[in-house]
């Protein structure tokens, strides 16, 4: 029992190391999204954490549409962020 139990207790440590460094790496990742052909801009971190927004000027008049560009740009980035490749096939 005791060099099956050290076997599988070394691979969930391993495991448990690659998580942690894939956690790592999708939290430095930055992921861009845009709508209204440009108009607003945003950028996100792998966490979803909204890290810059680029408003145009032009955007500024309508304030409803403003909102609205901002909720789609944040969806196309968040979507980037889920087809992004995981590194741990579990995470996919």
């Amino acid at each position: 029992m005791g060099s099956g139990f050290s076997k599988m207790k070394k691979q969930a440590r391993m495991m448990q190391s690659q998580v942690a460094q894939m956690r790592e790496q999708m939290a430095g990742a930055t992921f861009e999204g845009s709508a209204g052909g440009g108009l607003v801009a945003l950028t996100l971190n792998g966490e979803k954490e909204l890290k810059k927004i680029t408003i145009k000027p032009e955007c500024l008049t309508d304030v409803e549409g403003l909102q609205d560009l901002i909720i789609a740009a944040f969806e196309d980035a968040s979507k980037k962020i889920e087809k992004n490749p995981s590194p741990l096939p579990f995470f996919q």
